[in-house]
Parts: structure tokens; sequence; C-alpha cells
């Protein structure tokens, strides 16, 4: 892993080849919380994907808006072709939100994956919920959400529910439901002392990440159409 800079003063892990399709991922709502995804981002990189993990500060006035877009102009400066972004939680939420809005953005995707998406908020990109943008985008990337039945943070029905408004507008997915829970589907535990998720070794996360990873791969080499 090679830690570097997206913009002054904001950091980003990048894992694997540089010559292997980019992934970008999007850790869920804390600030600059790459370290709690960082499993995962290694668990894809041995999948032959050269994984780019920015922090990002969903707490900033602008919902960390500038953050992310950053963080896609710096992945896709080096990326061999479109990006795949795969967002955890409120991250999933702005990785649909900059598929929804790919030309005002100027961002080609290949994939959008989402893990635990709490769909039922806004984006933290536009501020607006997905929803009603998602027949008017011209250019639809296919979807891959992965939820864990035992998730008590986000219900899993928010992805199913998302998922309906998604083929209705016609865009490609496909609803992967998983034995997990929302800390897990990412590789990380919650902290209940200090209000927050953590990375863990726990071998049942480890057990749950690992099969993430190889979902997350999968659906990369063969989407929904």
């Amino acid at each position: 892993m090679e830690t570097l800079e997206y913009a002054p003063g904001r950091s980003v892990g990048v894992f694997g080849d540089p010559a292997h399709p980019t992934v970008l991922l999007w850790h869920g709502t804390q600030t600059d919380a790459r370290h709690t995804v960082r499993s995962l981002a290694e668990l894809l990189a041995g999948h032959h994907l050269r994984v780019v993990v920015p922090d990002w500060n969903s707490h900033a006035d602008d919902r960390g808006r500038a953050d992310l877009l950053a963080s896609v102009e710096f992945a896709q400066a080096d990326a061999a072709g479109p990006l795949a972004v795969v967002g955890w939680s409120l991250g999933a939420v702005a990785a649909a939100g900059l598929a929804i809005r790919a030309d005002e953005y100027n961002v080609a995707l290949q994939h959008v994956v989402g893990l635990g998406g709490a769909f039922m908020v806004r984006d933290p990109l536009s501020g607006e919920m997905l929803g009603p943008r998602l027949s008017a985008a011209r250019v639809r990337a296919p979807f891959t959400l992965l939820h864990g039945a035992a998730d008590d943070v986000v219900p899993l029905q928010a992805s199913r529910d998302f998922a309906a408004e998604l083929e209705q507008a016609g865009w490609p997915v496909q609803v992967i439901e998983l034995a997990a829970d929302h800390g897990n589907i990412a590789g990380a535990q919650y902290n209940s002392a200090e209000d927050r998720y953590e990375p863990t070794d726990d071998p049942h996360t480890r057990a749950v990440v690992t099969e993430v990873a190889a979902r997350v791969a999968a659906a990369l080499a063969n989407p929904p159409t």
C-alpha cells in the first residue's frame, strides 16, 4: 500500500498494481476513516484490482462533496479505463449519486457497488434524494447492491427499495443478500464506547469481508444487464 495525497492535506491509500482496473472505495459516515476499509481494499487488490481509498469528511459543511470529487479526479488520472466505485453505507449513496450525475461530473463509470447502502438518505454530492434523478440520466452504469441480512443500522429493505427504483428507471441492477451486519460487510466493527467503526482482525469479520471481496470482483467481471 502506498499513501499519497489526492488534494492538499487529504490522504489516500493506493493498493495493487497500477496496470489493473481501478476501483475507488469510499468509506461511510465518519471523518477520514479510510483505515476502516483497509482489509477490504487489500482483499480486492488480491483480485487483480487497483484500489484507491481516500479519506473524506462526511461532517464537512459541504457534506464531503469536495473530498469525494477530488478523489474521483485522482483515481481517474492513472486509471486504465472507466472506474468502478464501491461505497459503504453513506459512501454507497455518494457512489450512486456519482453515477446518476456522471455526465455532470465528467466521469466514466464501469460499475457501482453498494455495501449496506443507506439509500434512504440524501446524496452527499448533490444534497438531494437519489430517486428523482434516475430517469434523467443518459449513461446508466450497472449496480450491484450487497447488503447484510443482519444489518441493524441500515435495513436490507433500503437496498431492495433502491434496486426497484433503479430497475423501474432502466438501470441494470442486482441485489445480493449476505450473512453480514453493517460493519463486517466492509471489514469493520462498531466500537460503541467511541461511537465509531474500526478495523478488526476478528475471524468472523475476516470471513465475511473475504466473501464480500470475492463477490465484488465477480460482479465487476460479470455485471448485471
